[in-house]
């Protein structure tokens, strides 16, 4: 991963923690890969996914694969901590992944595209190391997406700061929109995207928390600071943003977000 808009905190630890939680059933619960094949999670983190892929599929072997040394560290006790021995980390770039061509039966890739400023060519380094006939599955988020009820000018502002923010840094938090054609340019066959909308309301407490306060609005909060030091907003605007989604997660409001779950393979006959 490139640049990291979000920061490497404790409390960004915690938001992933969270979203994970939330979200692994909706976005990724239902992968199941075979018995013995080898998968590779590209940009594992922490672990917040791995705990999950691995722990659903127990006789599957994952290679777990992050630049960072310090959420590689994190990530081992996170999956020690849950008792999964199904699990090994690598330190390594995407763009110069330390594997040999053709090493892995599936790849796995999660929030990790929007942070790069070359998403295709991360894609087509990925590619090599997948097996003729393989599968990726690749999810991304889409900030464009994102609408509540009710919904002010100031709340829009304050998620458009994140946008621009990610966009100074080489990334794209719209990236969600872009998977199909990024897929096709890497070179993989059989592409197809999904939608899959997070919506909250009254009725839905567990996303209420679990989404919209802990994992959107406190993802939003966290580049407060980098905001506001940029002059893309001044604080009292900022407050009073945070403020209105807030607001949105009220008993008498709504709000919504769209991921996108990319799959696709590498042509057999390669």
């Amino acid at each position: 991963m490139e640049k990291y808009v979000h920061g490497y905190s404790p409390r960004e630890a915690q938001r992933l923690k969270d979203q994970a939680a939330t979200l692994a059933g909706m976005l990724y619960g239902d992968l199941r890969y075979p018995a013995g094949a080898t998968v590779l999670e590209a940009g594992c983190g922490t672990g917040c996914q791995t705990i999950f892929l691995a722990g659903a599929n127990p006789q599957t072997r994952f290679i777990s694969l992050d630049r960072s040394a310090t959420s590689l560290h994190t990530a081992e006790q996170v999956v020690a901590a849950h008792g999964l021995t199904n699990v090994r980390f690598r330190q390594g770039d995407i763009f110069d992944p330390p594997f040999a061509d053709q090493a892995f039966d599936h790849l796995f890739v999660c929030f990790v595209l929007e942070h790069l400023a070359d998403p295709a060519g991360g894609l087509r380094a990925l590619r090599r190391l997948l097996k003729p006939g393989g599968t990726i599955t690749v999810i991304e988020g889409d900030h464009g997406s994102f609408y509540c009820h009710p919904e002010t000018a100031a709340a829009r502002h304050t998620v458009d700061c994140l946008v621009q923010l990610q966009a100074g840094l080489g990334g794209d938090s719209r990236i969600g929109r872009r998977l199909y054609p990024l897929l096709v340019e890497a070179g993989f066959a059989r592409v197809g995207v999904e939608p899959r909308m997070v919506y909250v309301d009254g009725s839905r407490p567990d996303l209420i928390e679990g989404f919209a306060r802990n994992t959107f609005i406190a993802m939003v909060r966290g580049v407060r600071d980098q905001a506001v030091a940029h002059g893309l907003i001044d604080a009292a605007t900022w407050n009073a943003g945070i403020r209105d989604l807030e607001r949105a997660t009220a008993a008498d409001a709504t709000f919504c977000y769209t991921f996108f779950r990319g799959q696709a393979r590498r042509d057999s006959g390669e």
